[in-house]
């Protein structure tokens, strides 16, 4: 990156080469310095987009989280009804996430102390 006003450039490029599109770009203060919204095509696409950024060394702390739409509840919920496994209290959750065609991703970004 030549100049730090590149940064937006760089993270969009990224981003198109998974098949994504950048939403937005922040910069915050905070124990944060940016937030970037991502649309890209699944989990698989975020994982790969998030391990290559973080491997360049670029930022000390990232973290991706998928982003569920609240009309997604209703069917979540449901889906849960249907899951039987006898947990011990106090195990760990497990959500199930529906199929969608558009996920979106929150990346809160910090760069290297």
């Amino acid at each position: 990156m030549e100049q730090p006003s590149d940064r937006v450039t760089v993270a969009s490029k990224a981003v198109e080469s998974a098949g994504g599109k950048l939403e937005a770009y922040y910069l915050m203060f905070g124990q944060y310095d940016g937030f970037v919204i991502v649309d890209l095509p699944d989990s698989r696409a975020a994982a790969a987009t998030s391990l290559a950024v973080s491997s360049t060394g670029a930022f000390e702390h990232l973290d991706t989280h998928e982003l569920i739409e609240a009309e997604d509840l209703n069917p979540i919920l449901e889906q849960a009804k249907g899951i039987t496994a006898q947990l011990p209290v106090g195990a760990a959750r497990i959500g199930a996430s529906p199929s969608a065609s558009k996920t979106s991703w929150l990346t809160r970004l910090s760069p290297p102390a």
